[in-house]
């Protein structure tokens, strides 16, 4: 057969090959390109009061539960908590789980009447057990029905899911929608609510912006403080126990409402989380207002905001400390401190009137005035002037408050006169009234 030019060509040894043609990426491939680089993102540390309660309360060993609207980021904390922790993230949807899921599915086996029934537990919690650490997180836990709620009572407080026991190393963190913004949504039972830490998320606008820029704030557990351990003990069991002295009623206060039953309130149980968080915040030490946020998660607002100014008057310093040495006296830089502690100390007084004490109150209160606001003096001032008797001598710190006690009188007779306004104004209200 005659050859053609065409593979002669072919099979001509000097003919360079062919180059080959690379294969032109699938449109699926370019996709996931770009889903590659959207998710590459960087984190920084950045102060947040929302971020650092939280773990406060993880560090704590403690179950949280963050409330927050749909879409504010629950979930995706979470997940970037867990990653910064090193810890494997197993999450529980407890909406479409049944109670079997969480208190054990019945096994029957060889002899069940000297054996017994054992109570399986579900494969995510034996990867738990296996892995020896982790974070468990369940999500959607308000539109869990009444029962799946019964059955979690167990998992939260005791750790247990049928015949196991999940590791020391497990921490448990739940998130929820309000019930008016949830699918099917429930009110938590009092028992389930009173197990967990509640947590408010919100989202900051201006964290929202930075990370969708590309750089989310960074979450680290708090950095203990390992020499102020005892310290701390002891100052956050001293500070609840003595405020339950005085408050006995806060012990055990089952809220009437069943919508403030679903949240924090305070019983035995919750006054332990926030003597444990008091404790932990302490040894971190944590802010005032992060320390706001967890003890109010624990026992409740009414309750967490009588506790936190406990914890104000704990702090300030010794009225018969201060009267025994007022030109050296150290005094608290918050005004509103300083103002308590003045207070305390002409409150000392007049519990026990003696000329040397009402002199040394003075002599504090012109200490005061050197070094702080004088404004705050007012008050203390003119209450203590009322206190003096026939036979006492004006002391001679006294002259350097003339300013402060002629403020006070000026407040004094504007006060009255404002009272006398109103007096006069209602009385013509009435006459119009009548007339």
């Amino acid at each position: 057969m005659p050859r053609t030019a065409a593979a002669t060509r072919a099979r001509t040894p000097d003919a360079p090959p062919s180059p080959a043609t690379a294969p032109a990426p699938s449109p699926l491939d370019t996709a996931t390109a770009l889903l590659g680089l959207l998710a590459d993102t960087t984190t920084e540390p950045r102060p947040n009061d929302d971020l650092e309660a939280l773990t406060l309360a993880v560090a704590a060993d403690l179950p949280v539960l963050l409330w927050g609207e749909p879409g504010i980021g629950k979930t995706a904390a979470l997940t970037q908590l867990a990653e910064s922790l090193d810890l494997p993230l197993t999450t529980v949807i407890a909406s479409v789980h049944e109670p079997s899921d969480f208190s054990g599915l019945p096994v029957i086996g060889p002899d069940p009447a000297s054996e017994g029934i054992p109570m399986a537990p579900p494969d995510w919690a034996v990867r738990l057990v296996r892995a020896g650490r982790g974070l468990l997180f369940l999500d959607e836990l308000s539109t869990a029905p009444p029962a799946v709620q019964a059955a979690l009572l167990r998992l939260v407080l005791e750790r247990r899911v049928g015949a196991l026991r999940l590791p020391p190393a497990v921490r448990i963190v739940a998130a929820a929608n309000p019930p008016a913004s949830a699918a099917d949504g429930w009110e938590l039972s009092p028992p389930l609510a009173n197990r967990f830490v509640h947590l408010t998320w919100r989202h900051d606008p201006r964290v929202v912006v930075r990370g969708l820029g590309g750089t989310w704030p960074v979450a680290a557990l708090p950095a203990l403080d390992a020499g102020r351990l005892t310290e701390a003990v002891a100052y956050a069991r001293r500070a609840v126990c003595g405020f339950l002295t005085a408050r006995p009623t806060l012990v055990h206060q089952l809220p009437s409402t069943e919508t403030v039953r679903g949240n924090a309130w305070p019983s035995p149980r919750s006054w332990d989380m926030a003597l444990r968080l008091t404790a932990f915040a302490s040894a971190a030490g944590a802010g005032r207002d992060v320390l706001a946020l967890l003890v109010r998660g624990a026992v409740g607002d009414g309750p967490g905001y009588e506790f936190l100014a406990h914890l104000d008057r704990m702090e300030l310093p010794d009225p018969e400390d201060l009267l025994a040495d007022p030109a050296h006296a150290v005094l608290p830089e918050r005004g509103d401190r300083r103002q308590a502690a003045l207070d305390a100390v002409v409150a000392a007084v007049n519990a026990r009137p003696e000329q040397g004490r009402w002199q040394a109150a003075w002599e504090l209160l012109a200490h005061a005035a050197r070094t702080g606001a004088p404004d705050l003096l007012v008050t203390p001032a003119s209450t203590l002037a009322a206190l003096r008797r026939p036979d006492w001598p004006a002391p001679p710190a006294i002259e350097g408050l003339s300013g402060v006690v002629a403020l006070s009188h000026r407040v004094a007779r504007a006060g009255a006169e404002a009272d006398e306004e109103t007096r006069r104004t209602a009385e013509r209200e009435r006459a119009e009234t009548w007339r």
